[in-house]
């Protein structure tokens, strides 16, 4: 495929940019070569500036549920924008888009509209932190919680210790209350809350992680988490941004019939704009301001655009069988390229829920970001140039997720798993 223009712009962009990029995954790092400047997309298609065409299953890292340039989402945020784009004051869009979703959603009963998922999960631990008036939170290894400075924490040296600065720019004193386990491990999670009883404030994590891989925990170990909690005083924070409205509308907490204390949520609440929002009880939500004495504000919060993205999304997802067709095509897909592989002796799965997958390097279930094989890494940089090569486009880097969409249609998912097939006979030949 030409790459010309991409090439062109992106020498520009460093000049621009750190990295050339404005955010880190862009640029391509862990697959070489220059990023793809994207023009257009629509549906499962997305076409860059050269002009070359691909199926999407990126999908902007989760959000598009609909595919690209959805017709009822483009329609609205169009008769929206023309009547102003933001006012710093509240509007019925923040009205309509809160209630469609606490109307459908049995976990929680007030929400808070925020700009991104990253600032979702930093209100979200403030607000434990304030309502239990307690320091420490207990985070996982391969979690991801945005770039907050709390959380960007590797793990200590034993199995219950305070966590370290993973970034430079971090004070190692602002990551002192943070403490990092493994993940899928009840004894460092009992041995944390023993040592630390009474300090804890919240135990965080993504009830399906899938910014390391998608490291699968199933509901035994997350109901194990909810009753330490229980046990403890501890509130129980899920990060949903990825999951929320993605496995299910009520996301994670619904699949596993689990009740968290909070939630964070974005991607799919946006449509495409930036939106995040936590969630709780009305009695843990009644400790926010204005009402209560944890701050937190935004000037663009709720704005109507970004709300009315949000609303022609979320109401397309409320449609009867909306997330049972979406699981059904996604297991066809992924099974389709696991019967191939396995047929072929291929050390590969493609691990996937509801319509999230992942190409994962083993055979074993990987639950851990420590399990995942060190040539993995290897593996995908091969498999991700032969396949942008064929017109499939996936995130680039093996440790992110993809994405099926409603968009995509059943003659594009064939011929995407044909070209991963073909994709595997070359790298394992």
């Amino acid at each position: 495929m030409k790459r010309e223009e991409s090439s062109k712009l992106f020498d520009k962009a460093k000049t621009l940019f750190p990295g050339g990029v404005n955010s880190p995954v862009r640029a391509f790092k862990s697959v070489g070569g220059s990023p793809i400047f994207f023009e257009s997309g629509k549906g499962a298609i997305l076409k860059d500036v050269d002009g070359n065409e691909f199926i999407d299953f990126c999908c902007s890292y989760g959000p598009l549920i609909l595919g690209h340039a959805n017709d009822k989402v483009v329609e609205n945020v169009q008769k929206t924008v023309a009547r102003g784009t933001s006012f710093g004051a509240p509007t019925k869009e923040e009205n309509e888009l809160a209630d469609t979703i606490l109307s459908n959603h049995r976990y929680i009963e007030r929400i808070r509209f925020v700009n991104s998922g990253t600032e979702a999960a930093m209100s979200a631990i403030r607000l434990a932190r304030g309502y239990t008036g307690k320091n420490k939170i207990i985070k996982f290894e391969g979690c991801y919680h945005g770039h907050v400075d709390s959380l960007l924490v590797k793990a200590g040296s034993g199995l219950a210790t305070l966590g370290t600065s993973s970034s430079a720019g971090v004070p190692e004193d602002t990551v002192k209350d943070t403490i990092v386990l493994p993940l899928n491990n009840k004894e460092a999670v009992e041995e944390a809350v023993k040592k630390y009883k009474g300090e804890i404030a919240a135990i965080a994590l993504e009830p399906i992680p899938a910014n390391n891989g998608l490291l699968i925990q199933g509901k035994e170990y997350l109901q194990f988490l909810r009753d330490v909690c229980d046990r403890e005083g501890i509130l129980l924070f899920f990060d949903e941004v990825i999951s929320g409205f993605r496995v299910g509308f009520e996301g994670a907490a619904g699949y596993y019939d689990i009740q968290p204390d909070l939630i964070a949520f974005g991607k799919i609440i946006g449509g495409g704009l930036p939106v995040g929002a936590y969630a709780a009880s009305e009695k843990v939500m009644s400790s926010v301001s204005p009402e209560g004495p944890v701050y937190q504000a935004g000037t663009l919060s709720g704005n109507p655009v970004a709300m009315s993205a949000g609303i022609a999304q979320i109401k397309e997802c409320l449609k009867p069988g909306f997330y049972t067709e979406l699981a059904e095509k996604t297991d066809k897909f992924c099974s389709s390229i696991e019967s191939y592989a396995k047929e072929k002796g291929y050390d590969f799965t493609m691990p996937h829920i509801g319509s999230i997958f992942w190409l994962a390097f083993s055979n074993e279930a990987i639950k851990s970001a420590d399990a995942i094989p060190q040539e993995s890494g290897d593996h995908f940089k091969k498999l991700h140039a032969i396949l942008l090569d064929n017109g499939v486009h996936l995130g680039p880097s093996g440790f992110e997720v993809g994405f099926v969409s409603e968009a995509h249609s059943n003659d594009e998912l064939e011929k995407a798993a044909s070209e991963i097939k073909k994709a595997l006979d070359q790298l394992f030949s």
